[in-house]
């Protein structure tokens, strides 16, 4: 088993997209009864080096989500990926339109560091539909030919993460981005076949985090227990 290995509890990842070190690390252990893990994003890592992210992990006991969308040649992706790792990330996303070399390199070396990975297929953002998009399909089947842990699917078109579940089946996790600001509803994502949905602002932002991670934590986490497969085993 994967140290600190992301698996559905409440259904709920915390976006947690401020710079503020110990900000970071007061709202990670206020919500931390309630979310399945802390995402952790490059303007953070800009700010606080990658001992930023180890301290937040030093204070929690969640895993920790490296959202790095890892993009570039196999040899500098990889070097991401170990930096992240060493630096505390249980589990890192990757942009998988660079090809197959790097995405099987990233995967191989992030589970023998016994980490998850990630491999976003679709944005959440409008501008996905020009280009990831449509690639979407052969990215999720990438993802479970390499035997990625996980994909990222948008919780903005709930109708694409059905796809992508029938594509990859029921072992590998959705992580679902987008709920909240961008417009995806809370557990439409969940109901569509993701295993997490990812909330951000509406979080960090509130005046008491942890009523908010927890209110959105007992929902979700209801849509978990009456869940079926989406497929047959």
């Amino acid at each position: 088993m994967k140290s600190r290995e992301l698996k559905p509890r409440t259904g709920l990842i915390h976006a947690l997209d401020v710079v503020e070190l110990e900000k970071c690390i007061k709202i990670a252990q206020q919500v931390e009864p309630f979310v399945d893990a802390i995402k952790l994003s490059w303007p953070f890592i800009l700010k606080n080096g990658g001992e930023g992210m180890l301290a937040v992990r030093d204070r929690i006991e969640l895993p920790i989500v490296a959202c790095f969308k890892v993009v570039d040649i196999p040899e500098v992706s990889r070097d991401i990926v170990k930096l992240a790792i060493q630096y505390g990330a249980n589990g890192i996303t990757l942009q998988g339109f660079v090809g197959t070399d790097t995405m099987k390199e990233c995967i191989e070396l992030a589970h023998r560091l016994s980490a998850q990975t990630f491999m976003v297929t679709e944005m959440s953002h409008p501008g996905a539909v020009e280009f990831i998009q449509p690639v979407g399909e052969k990215l999720a089947k990438m993802a479970k030919q390499l035997g990625s842990d996980g994909i990222v699917a948008p919780a903005t078109r709930p109708e694409n993460i059905t796809r992508y579940r029938k594509i990859v089946g029921n072992e590998i996790l959705i992580m679902s981005p987008g709920v909240g600001p961008q417009g995806g509803q809370l557990g439409d994502a969940l109901q569509a076949g993701a295993n997490f949905e990812v909330i951000g602002r509406r979080i960090y932002l509130a005046s008491d985090p942890a009523k908010e991670a927890e209110q959105y934590a007992n929902v979700l986490s209801k849509i978990i227990e009456k869940k079926q497969p989406l497929l047959e085993a």
